[in-house]
């Protein structure tokens, strides 16, 4: 999910084509500068790109066109371009909430959040379009109408979505503010140490793979997730003379205060304790039996859900909160590790 810039450019599984380019020398206009390095795209696109929160300079955001250029290394994420205006489908939804002003969803995994390369069809902005007909907002923009926050492809649970523009600039602002509570649940591989705590760090894209997001030394952007171990699988306690054995896997609940790119798979990694099945960031093999529990899940995604949504209705006032189960995928691969 996402906050601050409210909808995250890189907040898909398939982060988008980043360019990146050196300033040897500063002093001219910002945008005027970007345009020299950066001849394929105009001033006025590059005006635009720094408006959405998608430059960086050395790793940090640059947004202010008539700002004073300073030298170093800028890198645009350029937002996946969709050929054509993304079409209603009769795609059935799971409606957790739904009035004038706003929906709440629990999505399915393997559904994208809006149309990109590879996934044009089939959204859930497509399911929207259908289901919601003429009273999505706008403000989102031509292919995400009414998203004002994100799901990775691959990840369940909860999402919002505004119907009314009251009720989108109501909720980025909560967005914006931290002000929306947000758990998730992830399996993991082994168990974070220690088994409570709050991970702050830097998320940007990873100097060694900029297909993917890192815990950044310097630049980026501050990214903070609590997190607590509800449950350990395959842990032997000491016995006499044998010894103990560390957990093979967790569930683990995460609640965010931020919502960058991929927050809660980089930081679970980032503590040694990738989430079972996560092609990008799950770095090492889990033991032999907990890839069997995983092969006989038929779980083939990252486990991740999102498990718990509340806010303050942007137009009602009213207090929500929702929370939905995890998926069977889910569920069967808890039941495997909690007979090791």
């Amino acid at each position: 999910m996402s906050d601050e810039s409210l909808i995250d450019p890189l907040a898909d599984d398939d982060l988008p084509p980043a360019l990146e380019a050196c300033l040897e020398t500063g002093g001219a206009r910002l945008d005027k500068a970007l345009s020299d390095i950066f001849p394929s795209l105009s001033r006025a696109r590059l005006q635009a790109l720094l408006a959405e929160g998608v430059v960086t300079r050395d790793g940090q955001l640059v947004s202010t066109a008539s700002a004073k250029a300073l030298p170093g290394l800028y890198a645009i994420a350029l937002p996946a371009i969709v050929s054509a205006i993304p079409q209603p489908e009769d795609i059935p939804l799971t409606v957790l909430f739904e009035d004038a002003d706003l929906i709440v969803l629990d999505k399915a995994a393997g559904m994208a959040v809006h149309p990109a390369p590879g996934s044009e069809t089939g959204t859930l902005v497509n399911a929207l379009l259908h289901h919601c007909a003429a009273s999505l907002s706008g403000i989102g923009g031509v292919a995400r109408p009414g998203i004002v926050h994100r799901l990775d492809k691959h990840t369940s649970g909860v999402m919002i979505a505004a119907k009314s523009d009251a009720a989108h600039a109501g909720l980025s602002a909560l967005f914006a503010a931290h002000d929306i509570e947000r758990t998730y649940l992830a399996l993991v591989r082994g168990a974070p140490q220690p088994e409570k705590g709050r991970i702050v760090s830097n998320l940007g894209r990873s100097t060694g793979d900029r297909k993917k997001m890192a815990v950044l030394k310097s630049g980026g952007r501050e990214a903070v997730t609590d997190y607590v171990v509800e449950q350990v699988f395959g842990a032997v306690a000491q016995k006499g003379s044998r010894r103990a054995t560390p957990p093979l896997a967790a569930r683990v609940a995460c609640t965010l205060h931020t919502g960058r790119t991929h927050q809660i798979r980089v930081h679970m990694a980032s503590k040694g304790a990738p989430i079972l099945g996560d092609p990008v960031y799950g770095t090492g093999s889990p033991a032999t039996p907990v890839r069997a529990a995983i092969a006989a899940a038929g779980l083939t995604r990252q486990a991740l859900h999102a498990a718990v949504l509340g806010f303050v209705h942007p137009v009602t006032g009213e207090t929500l909160r929702f929370e939905t189960k995890p998926p069977e995928d889910m569920r069967q691969l808890e039941v495997g590790l909690a007979a090791l």
